[in-house]
Parts: structure tokens; C-alpha cells; sequence
């Protein structure tokens, strides 16, 4: 980056390199906003599968919904990402939360009638995800004009964190709500948690862009391709672009084999509770790892944690893969999903610092168009299909040899390099 675009960044919030992150309340906001919204959506992430398979009886239509979380990346990531870069953010976000809270209150709402159907529940899926996406893209520029660069790691450690927390208590939530309310009010709670949300981000204070000079505004398809040039002359970004979707391909083989690996793999069976703490392990390993992420960063740079951190969770893996007694694999999958927090927060931490404001939306909703929106379909598939033919320990170890992919690819770079 040069050194004007480094001037600017630091002109862009004189306010916040002297005070704490606790102190800044546009920050406040916005980290509320995040929970509140979080803990609905994870209910919502329980409660829409049940209801498409008590109204069709379909796994195949119940894997859709399932897939609606990451689709939208791949159909509209592009299209998101120049959106957010050309209007003001925070107004889509706020728009965006709104539509979503509509959007949902139609499920409960056609139940109450009578003329709910699972082609509407898919639907809704599909557009909540969608209407997310645009969110996520605004989030990707707000929060730096929000706190400065100078304070991303910490602020993207402690919103993933409480990601993390609200994900373990909202679905345990949602099981309790459908045994006293039936599944589609449960929905009421998540368009609640939107429109509560969408509250919190307008109160914001709005923090100008940097004045660009008076120029011809490029088009919609030159804009979506400046994101794109950016992402591919920049040598890093590439690099973690190619990290992060590797990483999400194992992220992908882990979760979508965890039912089928606690039966053959621990001989954990049926409604067996130490199912719901192998999940539980996963997600809470998040919240250790965002916690490291902020004192890693004061350390060491970003490239660095990379070489630590991925060979130690591809060992991890090992561990989970050759498990056979269910406490160990908790404790390595826990320390796993440490190691896969560290990564997706450091990553998303330095493209943030390095990206010119006027490209955040599109450089990091492309990014994340092919982690997500690629890697973890195609992780999920490709370990599904390697479990077909060769068994659940294979299924897993492909989670592994991705992640030692990535390991070997960071240090070839950096080998490279010296």
C-alpha cells in the first residue's frame, strides 16, 4: 500500500488510535447489534431444516436448506461486494436487516394461516442468506471506518468470538423454544433480532469515506472487476485467498462428517448427548481462538501466525481422525477449532488493513465468495463421497490433507521469500 493510501487511512479516525475499544460507541452498537442478530440466526439454523422436513420429508430438500447458508455467495458474492463499495453501507445494512426481518416474519405468519408449504420455507432460506450476504458485505468496510485499522484485530476477534457463543447457546435455545412454541413462531424471535439489529446499526455515527477526486464513475462491471484486479495483483491476498478456501474445505469435511464420524468413527449412536459435545467443542474452540488472535497479532505478523498455526491444526487433525474414546476427540476438536478461528480472523484482519476503503466490499466478499461459497460445499461433498468408498477416517482425513495444503503453501511462500 502507499504511503498517501497509509495517510489516509489514519485521517480516516483520528478519534480512535487513543481510546480503548470499549470506550468507542460506535463500536458498542454495532457489537450489540451482532449478538442480538447472532443468537436469532442461530435459531433460526435449527428451526427451518425441522420445518421443511415435517412439511416434505425430504433429506434432499432438507440438505438444500442447509446449503442456502453458502449458495448466495457463489450467485450474488460479486454482485454484493460492488454494491456495498458504491453506496453508503451503512444504509444497506440497515436495509438489509430490515427486508430480512420481513422476510422471515412471512414463515410464522403463513402458518398462523394455514398455507405454510416447504417450497416457502426454502425460499425463505434462499432470500434470508441472500439479504445476509449484502449485510456481510457492507460489514467488511463498516468496520474499519467504525474503529480504525489499528483496532480490527481486536474488534474482528471479539465479533467472531461472540459469534461463537451466541451459535452454542442459540441452538440449544431453539430446542427449547420448539417444545413450548411450535417451530414457526420460533421465527418470530430471529425477525425480532433483525429489526433490533438493523435499530442498532442506524445508531451508528456515520464516518465519511476519504474524498476521492471529481472522476467518471466506472460501471457496474468495470467496478466488480477493479475488486478482482486488486485481489489478484496483490501477492498476500492471493495467497490467503487460496488458505482460506482451503481451510473452509476442511471446515466443510468436518461438519457436514460429524453425525457420521461420532456412529462409526466413536460408536456414538442415535440421540446420544456426547453428539451435541463434539459440535459444542467445535464452536467453542472458536471462542479461545478469538480470544489469541488480538495477542498473537501484537506479536508476530500476520503471514507468521499462518506458518504456526496451520501445521498445528492439520496435527490436530491427525489426533481427531485416529481418535476412538469421544473425550479426546472433544479436547482435539475443540483445539482444532481454536486453530481454524486464529486463521479466519488473522486473514480477514489483514485484508482489512491492506484493502483501500473504496474496495473493501468487493476484495473481501470475493474472498469469501470462494472460501465459503466454494470450499465448503465442495469440502462437504468431497468428504461424503470419500466416506462412500472408503470409510469415516478417510472421509475425515480429507479435512486434514487440506489443511496440510495450506501449511505447505504458506511455507513455500515464505520459504520463497528468504
Amino acid at each position: 500500500m502507499s504511503s498517501s493510501s497509509q495517510k489516509q487511512d489514519v485521517a480516516e479516525s483520528p478519534d480512535t488510535a487513543s481510546r480503548p475499544l470499549r470506550k468507542l460507541r460506535g463500536f458498542q452498537f454495532f457489537f450489540l447489534s451482532r449478538v442480538i442478530s447472532g443468537l436469532g440466526s442461530a435459531v433460526t439454523t435449527v428451526v427451518l431444516p425441522v420445518l421443511v422436513y415435517e412439511r416434505t420429508g425430504s433429506p434432499l430438500l432438507v440438505s438444500l436448506v442447509a446449503a442456502a447458508g453458502t449458495l448466495p455467495y457463489l450467485l450474488f458474492g460479486l454482485v454484493a461486494g460492488a454494491v456495498a463499495d458504491r453506496i453508503d453501507r451503512r444504509r444497506l445494512m440497515v436495509a438489509a436487516d430490515t427486508l430480512n426481518a420481513v422476510t422471515l416474519a412471512t414463515v410464522p405468519l403463513a402458518a398462523a394461516l394455514g398455507v405454510l408449504t416447504g417450497a416457502q420455507v426454502i425460499a425463505v432460506a434462499l432470500v434470508s442468506s441472500s439479504l445476509a450476504l449484502f449485510f456481510d458485505a457492507g460489514v467488511y468496510g463498516f468496520v474499519p471506518e467504525t474503529v480504525g485499522k489499528e483496532h480490527l484485530a481486536q474488534a474482528n476477534s471479539l465479533i467472531y468470538g461472540a459469534e461463537s457463543v451466541v451459535r452454542i447457546s442459540g441452538t440449544a435455545l431453539a430446542g427449547a423454544l420448539m417444545i413450548l412454541v411450535r417451530p414457526a413462531g420460533v421465527l418470530v424471535l430471529d425477525a425480532v433480532s433483525f429489526l433490533a439489529s438493523a435499530l442498532l446499526v442506524r445508531a451508528v455515527a456515520r464516518r465519511p469515506r476519504d474524498a476521492a477526486p471529481a472522476a467518471r464513475r466506472p460501471g457496474f462491471k468495470e467496478s466488480v472487476g477493479e475488486g478482482l484486479r486488486f485481489l489478484r495483483g496483490h501477492p498476500m491476498l492471493r495467497t490467503l485467498t487460496v488458505v482460506g478456501t482451503l481451510q473452509s474445505f476442511a471446515g466443510g469435511a468436518i461438519v457436514g462428517q460429524m453425525v457420521v464420524y461420532a456412529d462409526r468413527g466413536l460408536g456414538i449412536h442415535g440421540t446420544d448427548a456426547r453428539i451435541g459435545f463434539l459440535y459444542a467443542a467445535w464452536s467453542a474452540g472458536g471462542i479461545g481462538g478469538s480470544l489469541l488472535v488480538p495477542r498473537l497479532r501484537r506479536r508476530l505478523e500476520a503471514f507468521r501466525i499462518l506458518l504456526l498455526i496451520l501445521p498445528a491444526g492439520a496435527l490436530l487433525g491427525v489426533v481427531v481422525v485416529l481418535s476412538t474414546t469421544w473425550w479426546v476427540a472433544v479436547g482435539a476438536l475443540a483445539l482444532w477449532g481454536s486453530a481454524y478461528l486464529v486463521v479466519l480472523v488473522n486473514t480477514m484482519t489483514y485484508s482489512q488493513e491492506v484493502t483501500p476503503p473504496e474496495l473493501q466490499g468487493r476484495v473481501n466478499t470475493t474472498r469469501r465468495m470462494l472460501a465459503s461459497g466454494l470450499g465448503v460445499p465442495l469440502g462437504a461433498l468431497v468428504a461424503s463421497a470419500t466416506t462412500v468408498h472408503f470409510g469415516i477416517r478417510a472421509g475425515m482425513s480429507a479435512a486434514v490433507l487440506s489443511l496440510a495444503l495450506a501449511a505447505a503453501l504458506v511455507w513455500t511462500v515464505h520459504l520463497r521469500q528468504r
